[in-house]
């Protein structure tokens, strides 16, 4: 792509800018990690600025692949509005949302210098079937950028916990096909406790009837319940000082993984193959193989529905003996259980 010769006259004012878009939620945040850090490195003498939406500022940040956040975000998975970016054209734009035109010609609008997209027609392949972070990781490959796809640990947070060496228990899900049901999460909390352990419940906004409802079957304190959706600091220091989460395939399950904190994730529609942790003892996915699913479905996937309480409280007890055994961090290692 051509630069005119008055974009650049207005760059040498500024610092040569990377903008990165993707504007989604925040597993995507935390499976995008080890490609931000590729574009960090790739590109050490640039500001990097990541289209987000502003929520997750600390979080984007708290990577170190990241100088600055510019805030843009859109309903659902669709493409944000960037014609608000304040400076001179960036001098390389990175579409990390999609693969369609849509994220691309939001980036192209801009008139960056150099532009890195699958919908390019120098884009690399589209890699359906992979891992989200192998498939990002891949693509910036594909550009002469390695990426390693386990480079995805976050430092501790530097806030206190609410509820130091608790297990958090997260029931929701963005969509009703990755929720499992609220009873079952309440009988393993039941469980749980019963084995001595302390439980916090956690859920997002929009969630609270959900989480009081799993609390009162379960038994829980008012103290133990954190309903409402926590800043994200916080929610970020609840994860890391936690013993143990336990939650569907939603974004804390990602939280946990790059805090090193043992988890519990429970799939439905989409196999962990595609959005689970990496390979690592203290990571169980739970599973049930069957046909895709619809990942945004409003009703509990049917492969969901096949995972039991017993096998959900007995893969929570088997990774918090190793807790109380003294062995409760390392580095990267999932066991996908069918």
């Amino acid at each position: 792509m051509s630069v005119r010769r008055s974009d650049a006259v207005s760059r040498t004012a500024h610092p040569p800018t990377v903008l990165v878009l993707r504007a989604l939620g925040l597993g995507d945040l935390l499976a995008g990690v080890p490609a931000l850090r590729g574009i960090r490195r790739a590109f050490p003498g640039h500001r990097v600025v990541l289209a987000q939406p502003p929520g997750l500022t600390g979080l984007a940040l708290a990577t170190g692949a990241v100088d600055a956040v510019f805030p843009a975000e859109a309903p659902g998975r669709t493409v944000p509005d960037l014609t608000h970016w304040p400076d001179p054209p960036p001098d390389v734009a990175v579409d990390l949302h999609g693969n369609g035109p849509e994220s691309r010609d939001a980036l192209a609008a801009l008139h960056p210098g150099r532009l890195l997209a699958h919908a390019c027609p120098d884009g690399p392949p589209w890699r359906g079937h992979a891992n989200e972070r192998d498939r990002w990781c891949a693509f910036l490959c594909g550009y002469g950028i390695p990426a390693d796809p386990l480079d995805l640990r976050l430092p501790p947070p530097g806030t206190p916990s609410p509820a130091p060496g608790a297990v958090v228990v997260h029931p929701g899900a963005a969509a009703g096909s990755r929720r499992w049901p609220g009873e079952r999460f309440a009988a393993v909390v039941r469980c749980l406790r019963a084995a001595g352990h302390r439980v916090v419940l956690t859920g997002g906004p929009g969630e609270e009837a959900l989480v009081r409802s799993v609390a009162e079957r379960a038994g829980l304190p008012v103290r133990d319940v954190l309903a409402g959706g926590l800043p994200p600091r916080q929610l970020s220091a609840l994860v890391a000082e936690a013993s143990l989460l336990l939650s569907g395939d939603t974004g804390l399950a990602h939280l946990a993984v790059a805090h090193g904190t043992r988890s519990v994730t429970l799939f439905g529609p989409v196999s962990p193959r595609l959005w689970g942790p990496p390979p690592s003892r203290h990571h169980l996915a739970l599973w049930k193989p069957g046909p895709p699913g619809d990942p945004h479905g409003r009703t509990p996937d049917a492969r969901l529905l096949r995972i039991g309480t017993r096998e959900v409280a007995a893969a929570c007890l088997a990774l918090l003996r190793d807790v109380r055994g003294g062995h409760r961090r390392t580095g990267p290692e999932v066991a996908h259980v069918h």
